[in-house]
C-alpha cells in the first residue's frame, strides 16, 4: 500500500525572512554545505528562521546509496582540511550555544572521515568555547579505533540514527547494519558514559508498532540517553514510497513508551528529525544531567 496524500498536520509554516537570509549569506560566503538543504528538511526554514543549521563536513556526495535519503550520491571530492576553521567561523557569526555535525558517508577515506570530524570540534572550540557540540554521525564501518578518535574529541553529544527496524534495515540501509549500529551507540556509552548518547528512528515505510517498539527497546538497551521520532518524506526520484503517515496521537503512544523504559528524553512527532530543536532538546536535558 502506498500513501499518496499528505495529511494536514505535515504542513510547514515558513517563518519570517531576515534570520534565513543571514543564515544563508553566512553558509554561501564559507561554502558550507548543510543537511537541512542537502536531505530536504521539512524544518530547514523553521531552524534557518531561528538563526541555526546543521553542518554537513566532508562534502555533499555520498559513498552510500540508502533509498530514504536525498543527499546526492556517487563519488566524492577529497575533504578539505580548511572545512573545520569555516564551520567554526560560521558558529562564532551565527553565535550559536549548541551546533549539530553531521557528514555524508565516507567509506573512501582510511578513518572514514572521523579526524574530520574530531578537527572540526577542536577548531570549533578554539573560537568559540561555551558552544556545546552534538555529532551525528555515520556508523564508520564499525571500527573501533576510528570511533575512538571521535570519542577523543569529547563531544557534549554523540547522535547516531538507527534510522529503521531490523527487518526493514537491509532495505533501508542496504551498505549498514541493525547490530552494527547498536553496537557504536553502546560502545560510544561505555567509552564516554558522561557523554549523552542519541538516536533517531523514521516511521512510515512499512514497520509495524511492534516493531518499532522492539527498537526503541534495542536503542535504550545500548545505554542511549535521547530518542528522536518522526514520519518519512520520500525524496525525489526515490522509489522508495511512503507506505502510511503515523497519526499523531501514535507518535505521542511512542513517546510514552519509550519514556518508561528509562530514556532522559524523547522527542517523538510528524515532524521531528534528528537534529530539529537541538538546543531546546540539550537544554532539557542539561539539569538533569546535574
Amino acid at each position: 500500500m502506498i500513501c499518496e496524500r499528505i495529511p494536514p498536520w505535515m504542513r510547514v509554516k515558513i517563518p519570517a525572512a531576515g534570520p534565513i537570509k543571514k543564515v544563508e549569506s553566512t553558509l554561501r560566503r564559507l561554502n558550507l554545505n548543510t543537511v537541512c538543504e542537502s536531505a530536504l528538511c521539512p524544518n530547514r526554514w523553521s531552524c534557518f528562521g531561528k538563526g541555526t543549521a546543521t553542518f554537513m563536513i566532508l562534502g555533499s556526495v555520498c559513498t552510500r546509496n540508502c533509498p530514504f535519503c536525498a543527499v546526492a550520491k556517487g563519488k566524492p571530492e577529497p575533504a578539505d582540511n580548511s572545512e573545520p576553521l569555516r564551520v567554526a567561523e560560521a558558529v562564532k557569526i551565527l553565535g550559536l550555544k549548541h551546533v549539530v555535525i553531521t557528514s555524508v558517508d565516507r567509506d573512501d577515506l582510511p578513518d572514514k572521515g572521523a579526524e574530520h570530524f574530531a578537527a572540526t570540534v577542536r577548531a570549533i572550540r578554539s573560537v568559540k568555547n561555551d558552544t556545546t557540540i552534538e555529532l551525528l554521525v555515520p556508523d564508520f564501518c564499525g571500527s573501533k579505533d576510528v570511533v575512538d578518535i571521535v570519542l577523543a574529541a569529547k563531544p557534549t553529544i554523540l547522535n547516531h540514527n538507527l534510522e529503521t527496524v531490523s527487518r526493514l534495515h537491509p532495505t533501508i540501509k542496504p551498505k549498514s547494519n541493525y547490530q552494527r549500529s547498536l553496537w557504536l551507540l553502546k560502545y560510544a556509552k561505555d567509552n564516554a558514559p558522561n557523554m549523552l548518547t542519541k538516536s533517531g528512528l523514521m516511521v512510515g515505510l512499512g514497520e509495524t508498532d511492534d516493531e518499532i517498539l522492539q527498537t526503541i527497546r534495542d536503542i535504550r538497551s545500548a545505554g542511549c540517553d535521547i530518542l528522536t521520532i518522526g514520519q518519512y518524506l520520500k525524496p525525489p526520484n526515490s522509489r522508495l514510497e511512503v507506505k502510511r503517515y503515523v497519526e499523531p496521537k501514535t507518535f505521542e503512544y511512542y513517546k510514552e513508551v519509550a519514556k518508561k523504559m528509562g530514556f532522559t528524553f524523547v522527542s517523538s512527532a510528524p515532524l521531528v528529525r534528528s537534529s530539529y530543536n537541538a538546543l531546546e532538546i540539550f537544554e532539557h536535558v542539561r539539569p538533569q544531567r546535574c
